[in-house]
């Protein structure tokens, strides 16, 4: 059910770092062209630095742990791609389409062909308003089961921060900054919100990562890599747009899925395409690092 390509696999065999890369960013995070512009970049960064890229799609309803070039351009062009989690996997592979993974999917899948290490740009959570709606994302309950390491800028901004943290605690899914206890806010460095260790090195991470595995415990390891200080957004502005986004959702009615693109394109909007650039800025970071945590682990 899951094709593994060539060079991830002879990566795997050797020994080599391998980094899992989600392509929900290709397919439904940026616009084209710059799509695949950033999604060709990061793996060449990354073949440079002596890591083999596994960008994780579905093709004609496969799922394909390193896409090639070919398959990268054709997710990034088709109109009719969809966006896929776990729960859709099945539908995807019965109906042949071809879909963007979600992180769900891409940790499920990327971990069922043996990577160890995934960096993406940020996490799904708990939405506000979720006591009456129930809206969390399937991100959380997948993660609580998936033994990887997840690279990310924090959970979406756009999300409640605070309830998607007590939730991740009660799931067991352990969460430590990159340099910092300051939970970042995507967008912007400082969430408001605290966590309760830090990690001074890709080395230390990886090091968990073990200790983890050796204690036969099933949730991933969450590292919560701040986007670069000089590249966030204004934080007043942040905080004043999301406002008007959610706002906005509310009077149009929007709900459940629609939820997430409708404020991300909101807050584009707004920011006059400057969230885009601090996008692509998180994504590159977070890609960096779990370059070097996929390094030490193979060390």
């Amino acid at each position: 059910m899951i094709k593994i390509s060539d060079e991830v696999r002879d990566a795997l065999a050797a020994g080599r770092p391998v980094l899992a890369l989600e392509s929900t960013i290709i397919t439904h995070g940026l616009p084209r062209p710059r799509n695949l512009d950033v999604a060709v970049e990061a793996e060449q960064r990354l073949r440079d630095a002596g890591v083999t890229p596994a960008t994780i799609g579905v093709i004609d309803g496969v799922p394909i742990v390193g896409l090639s070039a070919d398959e990268l351009k054709a997710l990034s062009l088709d109109d009719s791609v969809v966006k896929l989690s776990v729960r859709d996997l099945p539908i995807a592979a019965a109906k042949k389409l071809n879909g963007g993974t979600t992180v769900a999917a891409t940790a499920l899948l990327a971990h069922r062909a043996g990577v160890r290490v995934f960096s993406t740009g940020g996490l799904g959570g708990v939405h506000e308003g979720a006591d009456k709606t129930f809206d969390e994302s399937a991100d959380l309950f997948t993660l609580a089961e998936t033994p990887i390491v997840v690279v990310s800028a924090g959970a979406k901004s756009i999300l409640d921060i605070a309830a998607t943290l007590e939730r991740l605690e009660t799931l067991s899914i352990p969460v430590v900054g990159y340099r910092t206890t300051t939970y970042p806010g995507f967008y912007i460095v400082d969430s408001g919100h605290s966590v309760d260790y830090a990690a001074d090195s890709p080395e230390e991470i990886a090091a968990m990562a073990v200790s983890q595995q050796d204690l036969g415990l099933k949730a991933a390891l969450l590292v919560a890599n701040p986007v670069p200080a000089d590249r966030q957004l204004a934080k007043d502005e942040h905080d004043a747009v999301i406002e008007e986004a959610r706002a906005a959702a509310r009077e149009q009615g929007i709900v459940g899925h629609d939820t997430t693109p409708f404020l991300l394109d909101y807050l584009l909007k707004a920011t006059e395409g400057r969230s885009l650039e601090t996008n692509v800025a998180i994504y590159n970071n977070n890609v960096d690092l779990g370059g070097r945590i996929a390094t030490a682990l193979t060390a």
